[in-house]
């Protein structure tokens, strides 16, 4: 349902923005606002499919799950599902490592350069062949304006892409001396408010890397199930 929920708006306001707003008519806040609300809706679509890569976005319909999964992520930026599952396992298996593909060993604490690695990682010819035809579909058959593309899709997509890397990737796989276990993994200590509105709450990556069966609406429950059990911990050596 919430799956529906995030690739429903999305789609709704994609296809209002794209072809029906009139930039030029309209207001700058009416703008920048429809631009938020899709990059976040962006952000979504990408951790609807990375639960589909989990198998809790439809538990016990595998097939239907990955079916949505490559849908969010064909729509989100032509992605391939099938070629992001094996990298992604991949980040699970060696998080915080050279072998991790999310990982920028050479620079673990330069955010640039680490956005530049993650984004040449997952966005190349292919991605590119994609969007340009998808983009050629909508200029020369479909009508839509240039600048709409540009200002309710690319950009979004883009920054969406900035907000999934900072608090899904660089935040809590940053080199450091915090971390607990082995997966290299930290997470946030913001209000689940500010968890959903980040990146869908998986500033709470710790609990992620913990428990990847978990999907990302059950991830401040884990939060909170994790701290009880330090508290008690602590309590007990105590």
């Amino acid at each position: 349902m919430l799956a529906g929920l995030v690739l429903g708006s999305w789609a709704g306001l994609h296809i209002w923005s794209v072809f029906l707003i009139d930039v030029g008519e309209t207001p700058l806040w009416m703008t920048a606002s429809v631009i938020l609300l899709l990059c976040w809706l962006s952000v979504g679509l990408f951790i609807v499919a990375h639960d589909a890569m989990h198998g809790s976005l439809a538990p016990g319909l595998p097939a239907l799950g990955r079916a949505i999964g490559r849908l969010c992520l064909f729509v989100y930026a032509g992605f391939s599902f099938d070629r992001l599952l094996p990298k992604h396992m991949a980040h699970h298996r060696h998080a915080g490592t050279a072998e991790d593909p999310d990982f920028h060993a050479p620079a673990p604490r330069s955010v640039l350069r680490w956005y530049g690695a993650f984004f040449r990682q997952y966005f190349g010819l292919r991605e590119l062949a994609v969007m340009s035809a998808i983009i050629g579909v909508y200029l020369f058959l479909f009508g839509a304006r240039y600048e709409n593309l540009l200002l309710f899709w690319a950009l979004p997509s883009i920054l969406s892409s900035m907000q999934l890397f900072f608090f899904g990737t660089y935040m809590p796989h940053r080199a450091g001396d915090d971390f607990v276990d082995r997966h290299r993994a930290r997470s946030a200590d913001v209000p689940v408010w500010a968890s959903l509105l980040s990146c869908y709450h998986f500033g709470y990556h710790h609990e992620h890397h913990r428990w990847p069966h978990v999907p990302w609406w059950g991830l401040p429950a884990a939060r909170r199930r994790a701290i009880a059990d330090a508290a008690r911990r602590s309590g007990g050596g105590a």
